[in-house]
């Protein structure tokens, strides 16, 4: 039986996913995390579904040996190819959570009858997740989807706030396929980092959408409705990574705006 004292796991292909750790701690501040970040295979954009399937499980077994009560794939590419993967592999001992669902019920709710851009890797993109759930619910939403590559390992490698990304930000934002959208959705738990470059380029008159808050509150309900909200005054959260470079620190820095002590762990040695 999952217990509140439990840590929450949560995993990303690399430091993406740290922004949606961030807003855990905001609005759950007494419940520790377990973060895995996939670096050594990053980005997942471009592997094939299978490929992100087999990671998905083994970093789930790793959570898993944790004694996590959740597991939530941080990781856009992850929650639109291997969810469902996950919760038939593990979802009978553990909560699975994903970031896709909450974004989308945030965009039903607020955009209805509008034209919502959504921006991700080519993975998220062409499994046209965000589309299919969108349009499910029937709001009478256009959905424009564009494929954005590059962002990952321009952020990853720390081309951010300088005329690199501005370019490449432009090069891709400036395609006729997000013309007249209403909202965009950052389709990557990365793409926050440039959040406000990304409005920048659109003089702020689009609705510029992160998931993170929604996820949060999404998992907030989701505990407290199983009655695992835990209020511990010093929870201690847990960083590894599957790879370590010295500007990973920094970056993580970044996006979960305090000194993190990463931990290497290479679990693919492990049987």
């Amino acid at each position: 039986m999952l217990k509140p004292e439990q840590p929450i796991g949560i995993f990303d292909s690399g430091v993406g996913g740290l922004t949606v750790a961030s807003a855990i701690k905001q609005q759950l501040p007494g419940e520790k995390m377990i973060y895995f970040g996939d670096t050594a295979h990053l980005p997942y954009g471009d592997k094939s579904a299978s490929t992100i399937r087999a990671y998905s499980r083994r970093i789930a077994d790793f959570l898993l040996d944790k004694q996590v009560k959740v597991l939530l794939i941080a990781c856009n590419t992850a929650s639109a190819v291997a969810y469902r993967d996950l919760l038939e592999y593990v979802g009978d001992r553990v909560h699975v959570v994903n970031v896709i669902d909450p974004a989308v019920e945030f965009i039903t709710r607020h955009y209805p009858n509008e034209t919502v851009g959504v921006i991700g890797t080519k993975g998220t993109i062409q499994s046209g997740t965000y589309e299919r759930k969108i349009l499910g619910h029937k709001k009478g939403i256009r959905v424009r989807s564009l494929a954005t590559p590059l962002f990952v390992p321009m952020i990853e490698e720390g081309f951010v706030y300088d005329d690199i990304s501005n370019a490449i930000i432009r090069s891709y934002l400036s395609s006729e396929t997000l013309r007249e959208i209403k909202s965009l959705i950052l389709g990557c738990t990365h793409y926050p980092i440039i959040k406000n470059q990304i409005r920048k380029f659109f003089n702020f008159q689009v609705d510029v959408i992160d998931s993170a808050n929604a996820v949060a509150t999404y998992l907030k309900n989701i505990l407290s409705r199983h009655q695992l909200l835990n209020d511990a005054d010093q929870p201690g959260h847990l960083f590894y990574v599957s790879d370590y470079t010295e500007y990973f620190e920094a970056i993580a820095r970044m996006f979960f705006e305090e000194r993190l002590n990463l931990v290497l762990q290479n679990i693919w040695q492990e049987t």
